[in-house]
């Protein structure tokens, strides 16, 4: 197998047009070369700049897990911390883990952030939603989002082995236009979402002066449709988050 490792986005372009397969960290797929094959070209982004930024409002696709710290939002870096062991964040990657994994331990984060991915193609780079990053799993360069003013995380402990461990984010952000006025609360939206078992739900609700209409909000999004236990976390967490920022 050759493996390039381009410098510049123009020489990333030149690799995906002669067919180099992405590798990210190669964590999630090595087994799977071992069994069935290596490609002849892969592609890794870890000399790209563009993909190994870390600050307050993008993270590269090429930036290990390990590497991601308090210079980016709280549920980020909370959520990083807690994939796999050690020995997996030093060698796993933020584009592995949304376009790769099946578990995607970074989704429920980067949604409450409201990320969108910039994305390499044959005819170059452009933004577009995470559903599409999901879905058609492209060529992440990194993502963009606006901090928010406040964001909690919680992973729920689970048996190894066992199914997914339920994920809760949230985040609340300004958003201008938005809101009741004459409530006083005008501007500001809460984002929550959750991972119940492989399946990520997500809603949003203008924040109300009464955090109780608040969640009723949040019920009549897809949220509505998480069980009850997956409630008995979401409830405290998203009071938590509107309270600090009263």
């Amino acid at each position: 197998m050759l493996l390039r490792l381009p410098t510049s986005v123009s020489e990333a372009r030149e690799c995906l047009a002669e067919g180099a397969v992405p590798v990210g960290g190669a964590t999630l797929v090595w087994a799977t070369w071992q069994r069935e094959g290596f490609p002849e070209l892969a592609m890794s982004l870890r000399q790209l700049p563009q993909a190994n930024i870390i600050g307050p409002e993008t993270l590269g696709a090429a930036v290990l897990l390990g590497r991601i710290d308090d210079r980016v939002p709280d549920v980020l870096r909370l959520a990083a911390g807690t994939v796999g062991t050690g020995a997996v964040r030093r060698a796993a990657t933020v584009g592995g883990n949304l376009v790769g994994s099946a578990l995607r331990c970074l989704l429920p984060a980067a949604l409450v952030l409201d990320a969108r991915g910039v994305v390499l193609e044959s005819d170059g780079v452009r933004e577009t939603d995470l559903a599409e990053v999901v879905a058609k799993r492209p060529l992440l360069l990194s993502l963009r989002w606006r901090a928010p003013l406040a964001c909690a995380y919680r992973k729920l402990p689970a048996d190894a082995g066992g199914p997914p461990p339920l994920v809760v984010a949230s985040a609340l952000h300004t958003d201008d236009g938005a809101g009741d006025r004459s409530r006083g609360c005008a501007g500001y939206v809460v984002r929550v979402a959750v991972r119940d078992g492989y399946e990520v739900f997500e809603g949003a609700a203008v924040r109300s002066a009464d955090p109780a209409e608040t969640l009723e909000s949040l019920r009549t999004t897809a949220l509505g449709d998480l069980p009850a236990s997956a409630w008995r976390i979401v409830r405290p967490q998203v009071l938590d988050l509107l309270a600090r920022e009263r």
